[in-house]
């Protein structure tokens, strides 16, 4: 499954932000370590709330973005995830990573909606 192809991605991503306070970046990095490992054990919804948690705590933290977009790509809440995954862009637009998992996103989704337009 796709997401399971991520799941690497997201411990790659910790490492690469952008440094706000260190405090508000400790203690997102934090709850983006716990929203991995919950991801992981298959605990989706868990995880979305760690890595809010994490954005919440640091808007510039373009690594929980990127988790998050898998995260609500994998539940199938695909507008919040090309929301999460555009910010994280925006955020790291020369991040290779994030460009992978947003492209990936677009051509699966795109595929699938113009399958959808064409059977409607």
């Amino acid at each position: 499954m796709k997401w399971r192809r991520a799941l690497p991605l997201l411990a790659i991503l910790l490492a690469c932000a952008v440094p706000v306070g260190a405090d508000a970046r400790e203690s997102a990095k934090g709850e983006a370590q716990f929203g991995i490992e919950v991801a992981q054990r298959g605990l989706w919804r868990e995880a979305i709330y760690r890595w809010q948690r994490a954005v919440k705590l640091d808007p510039t933290y373009a690594a929980a973005y990127n988790n998050l977009g898998v995260a609500y790509e994998h539940e199938g809440q695909l507008d919040q995830a090309r929301q999460a995954y555009e910010k994280a862009l925006a955020l790291e637009p020369q991040n290779i990573q994030i460009r992978q998992n947003y492209d990936l996103f677009k051509e699966i989704n795109d595929r699938a909606g113009a399958k959808k337009d064409k059977n409607n």
